[in-house]
């Protein structure tokens, strides 16, 4: 029978193809018809004719893998890769074939010679079964909560299977006798928890796993000369390695350990003894909420089982836990409100932990869950959706809110779902710009953004009413505190005893402040209703001070800002209704002393916060332009252009940062706001500089100047901290060298004279001090040659004499402030130097070299030095930079002045595998954001021992983590994922 035949008779009204009924909506015909195209005729012609007659009797099939072709790289890929296994599961009913895949996979497994057959099986299906997983659910064959199960069974069975191999290889070994060797599990006192949705048969499609592995001492099945903890953590290890080490085949499932008991400083498993100890004495809300989903998923499901019911004292209260309500509501409002996810929006939305998003709804169960779980046992249940039935069913919500919040939850799903598919990237941010929705609303199957975004803030928008019906009340948490009269000072005993509950270490002093305030003679509360407003809100503030890293210095830092402040009627009236920005302010003084110290000295750049624009969009480069021109246009000299100049570049400065550390705006977007503000200000400057200084010298025919950016003005990945890195280039008519002023300068003199112009003003200190430090060692020959170069001469050094390092930097080169064709002409300059054929394996060794140096300079085992740590910024830098290099003269389109631009190039061109790309594009992401933070809030080297509580919760926010421990965690192991990568791609150079 032929592939035509089989194919005809297996496709019936149960085959996957006949039965899909959704699908995505083509922004590009052409382009995914081509791309089908190229595809088939890559197939053998049995393959191809099968599909080709399949597509043409299916429609809908056709339209799916056109969609596929069009918007999902990740799952055209598994498409392409194998024609055969596109045609079988086409044909497939999806149900039981799933199932048959992984019982095979299981026993194959087991059966296994060695890990890398393991490794491979696994993998391989692993990939067939997202492609059918995947084609369910975008044709609509599936709902999302049979799509989020049938993800789960698969990881479950991937775990259970490789933990069932690695200990019968243990046993082989002589490690472990168990009683069934068939299951050596059973006995063993090895736990493993599946938390999140994992637990709860819910994970996405590009989901990590959470784990946590616990084991028992006192196992009876190890030999009796085996230690238990060092042989549990190299178990565990082996595990984590085989579900997610990058191979050809990929990966199975990210593992997270993190989770567990203070992850930063204990193994990977833990005795049971330890964690109960911990939960006891200082399990956390957070970890009781997590526990809510937790379920034994492999190793001695019967000790699991009594564990959970050890640990359920931990989890569900004795008596109704309002306290509860309170911690997750602010643990879910300092995660929302850092994300930037305040306000409910379509662009650059996060569907998980956005306002109304999949976070919400999952904290409106599981709270209720913790407040009642203890009284009422039906409550405890572990998948969102059945936990909102039950909720529903005993009176603790309305039916109608049950039904609102399911459907909300099964649309977002989906979103999350299809974000996923296109890159099997673990994101749930929707596209930042209309037309990326556009997009990815026709990926999703919808006509139109418009239609899309109708749906899509609807559910959002009932989601967070139903959420802030429940966590209505006092935000700011000051309504538990007792009432004190703060004008008593330091010797009421009720103020000192509260300020000493709130944390305080010198209540005398914070009290006599206090007092001060609202005593003393400030002329900013000399106004009845201003001070009226402060009043109001000073509760709130005082609790905001107690959270900051260094509550009594915050206060201090206060007092200073509030001697300074002219004008605070409009401030403290919209704090005393605004707590967020009452915590914003601690948050500034007591964490960030850059941003602090800023706004004591000129709190005119608090109007910022004001401005209902502040919570908006981050402003673009012409809206910048506007307002930096707004700002110098009265301007009646030189140097109050020079002072206006510094006070919106520290204006700028301030709510940028201020954008980044309440959450507001991400890390790179940031970046890009930075480089934004420092292009415009450069580009101000250099038409000044331009204009004064042809005033008073004249100039030379023919003449063009050019700023050119290097470094992260270059790369638009500025933080708050940056210097610029510039080059000066020039050209002139050679005939006439000679500049046509009263004071004649003589071609290279006179432009070595407008560079130091130039670098004057931006270093010069003013009232305002200093605009920007610059670094011009980048420019040709370093601190040795001139400090602005003609344009040949950079042309010819950059092709002769230039080293790998100076044109590993030259790949963020962008000129930032020249004519159009002056710009055009040193673009084609270092496009062409960027692109000539250059020997990988010299490059490669050059940059090990570079590598090394800068370790040697700077060091490299400092983990939260994160741009020079073994694994850190300068890795993936500088991958990205050799990738451009060896790569650019073949394949041009990989050249772009952004670390992550270039990563996605790299990937999408074939010079970088998908894994490895992901590792870096996630690491990267993750250094920036905590980089921002750390440039903001330190300002000598970071160390965890002696920062305060608030730095630390703020860096764990900013990583995404539930505690300090998780992101320590976290960051040592992306750094160990990204070291690796950079051994692979570079060589042995590390």
């Amino acid at each position: 029978m032929t592939i035509r035949e089989r194919t005809e008779a297996n496709v019936n009204s149960g085959s996957l193809a006949a039965r899909f009924v959704d699908g995505p909506q083509l922004s590009a015909l052409d382009k995914a018809e081509q791309r089908m195209r190229d595809w088939l005729t890559d197939l053998a012609p049995g393959q191809a004719a099968a599909l080709e007659h399949l597509l043409v009797r299916f429609p809908r099939a056709r339209t799916i893998l056109l969609g596929i072709a069009e918007a999902s790289p990740y799952l055209f890929d598994l498409v392409r890769a194998d024609g055969a296994r596109a045609i079988r599961l086409l044909e497939c009913e999806p149900e039981p074939y799933l199932a048959q895949l992984i019982e095979r996979t299981s026993r194959e497994v087991l059966a296994a010679s060695s890990e890398a057959d393991v490794m491979q099986r696994l993998r391989r299906t692993k990939s067939e079964a997202a492609l059918l997983i995947a084609l369910c659910d975008i044709g609509g064959v599936w709902p999302v909560m049979r799509v989020t199960a049938a993800l789960t069974d698969l990881a479950v069975t991937s775990v259970q299977s490789s933990l069932r191999f690695l200990l019968q290889q243990e046993a082989a070994r002589g490690k472990l006798s168990p009683p069934n060797p068939d299951r050596p599990e059973d006995g063993s006192g090895l736990i493993v928890l599946a938390m999140g949705k994992m637990g709860a048969g819910e994970l996405n499609f590009s989901s990590d796993i959470d784990l946590i592995v616990f084991f028992d001492a006192a196992a009876s099945t190890l030999a009796p000369d085996i230690e238990p903890q060092p042989f549990f953590v190299r178990v565990t290890q082996g595990l984590s390695r085989i579900l997610q080490q990058r191979s050809a085949d990929g990966y199975v499932f990210r593992v997270d350990l993190r989770l567990r008991p203070d992850p930063a400083s204990t193994p990977v498993a833990i005795s049971i003894a330890s964690a109960l100890h911990y939960y006891e004495r200082e399990g956390r809300t957070w970890e009781r909420a997590a526990m809510i989903k937790a379920r034994p998923c492999a190793g001695d499901l019967r000790a699991g089982e009594a564990l959970m019911a050890e640990l359920a004292p931990f989890v569900w209260r004795k008596h109704l836990d309002f306290a509860a309500l309170a911690d997750v509501h602010d643990m879910k409002r300092q995660m929302q409100t850092f994300r930037g996810q305040s306000e409910i929006a379509v662009e650059g939305h996060n569907v998980k932990i956005g306002r109304g998003g999949i976070r919400e709804i999952e904290f409106f169960a599981q709270t209720q869950q913790l407040i009642a779980g203890g009284r009422h046992s039906e409550l405890r249940v572990r998948p969102t959706l059945e936990a909102l039935n039950v909720l529903a069913s005993s009176n603790w919500i309305t039916f109608a809110a049950c039904d609102e919040m399911t459907a909300a939850y099964e649309f977002l799903r989906r979103v999350e779902h299809r974000l996923q598919m296109i890159a099997d990237e673990q994101t749930h941010v929707l596209p930042d710009d209309g037309e990326a929705v556009e997009r990815f609303a026709r990926f999703f199957g919808y006509q139109s953004r418009a239609a899309f975004a109708r749906d899509l803030l609807g559910h959002l928008n009932v989601v967070q009413g139903n959420y802030a019906k429940l966590f209505e009340g006092d935000p700011a948490g000051t309504a538990k505190l007792p009432a004190v009269d703060y004008t008593a000072g330091p010797d009421d005993p009720r103020l000192i005893e509260q300020l000493v509950s709130l944390g305080f270490k010198k209540p005398i002093m914070v009290a006599q402040t206090v007092q001060q305030w609202l005593d003393g003679d400030y002329r900013v509360l000399r106004l009845e209703s201003t001070r009226h407003a402060f009043v109001e809100f000073l509760p709130a503030l005082i609790v905001g001070l107690a959270n900051a890293e260094e509550p009594d210095g915050a206060v201090a830092v206060f007092d200073r800002f509030l001697q300074a402040l002219q004008q605070g009627g409009r401030l403290f009236l919209l704090l005393s209704q605004n707590r967020d920005l009452v915590a914003l302010v601690a948050l500034i003084l007591g964490a960030a002393p850059r941003l602090g110290d800023m706004l004591a000295r000129q709190p005119q750049i608090m109007d910022g916060l004001i401005d209902p624009r502040f919570f908006g969009a981050m402003p673009d480069r012409r809206e910048l332009s506007a307002r930096l021109a707004a700002t110098l246009a009265d301007a009646h000299s030189y140097e109050e252009f020079l002072d206006r100049l510094r006070l919106f570049g520290r204006e700028s400065l301030f709510l940028i940062g201020t954008r980044i550390l309440s959450g507001t705006v991400s890390a790179q977007h940031a970046s890009i706001a930075f480089a934004d503000v420092a292009e415009g200000v450069v580009h101000t400057v250099h038409d000044l500089v331009t204009e004064q200084f042809a005033a008073q010298y004249g100039r030379i025919r023919g003449q063009q100047t050019a700023i050119l950016a290097m470094g992260r003005l270059g790369s638009r990945e500025m933080t708050a901290a940056s210097d610029l890195d510039l080059i000066l280039l020039y050209e002139f008519d050679p005939e006439h060298p000679d500049s046509d002023g009263a004071k004649s300068l003589h071609g290279a003199h006179y432009f070595a004279r407008f560079t130091q112009r130039l670098i004057s003003a931006f270093t010069t200190r003013t009232n305002y001090g200093v605009l920007y430090e610059v670094d011009m060692r980048l420019r040709p020959s370093g601190r040795v040659g001139p400090v602005a170069s003609q344009v040949e001469s950079f042309a010819e050094y950059q092709d002769r004499e230039a080293w790998t390092w100076e044109h590993m930097a030259l790949t963020r080169a962008r000129v930032i402030s020249a004519s159009p064709e002056f710009r055009g002409k040193i673009e084609e300059i270092i496009r062409k130097v960027l692109t000539r054929p250059r020997d990988a394996a010299a490059v490669a060794g050059d940059v090990a070299d570079m590598r090394r140096a800068v370790a040697l300079e700077k060091g490299e085992d400092d983990i939260w030095d994160l741009k020079h740590a073994a694994g850190g910024i300068v890795d993936i830098d500088f991958i990205a930079q050799y990738l451009q290099l060896v790569h650019a003269a073949d394949k041009p389109d990989i050249l772009d002045v952004s670390t992550l631009h270039v990563l996605d190039h790299a990937a999408r061109l074939g010079v970088l595998p998908q894994s490895s790309a992901e590792i870096l594009r996630s690491a990267a992401r993750l250094y920036h954001d905590l980089t921002q933070i750390l440039r903001l809030c330190v300002t000598e080297k970071f160390n965890p021992e002696t920062s305060g509580e608030d730095l630390l919760r703020v860096l764990a926010r900013a990583g995404d983590a539930p505690d300090f421990s998780s992101l320590q965690a976290r960051v040592k192991e992306t750094q160990t994922e990204v070291r690796r990568v950079f051994r692979v791609v570079i060589g042995n150079g590390s």
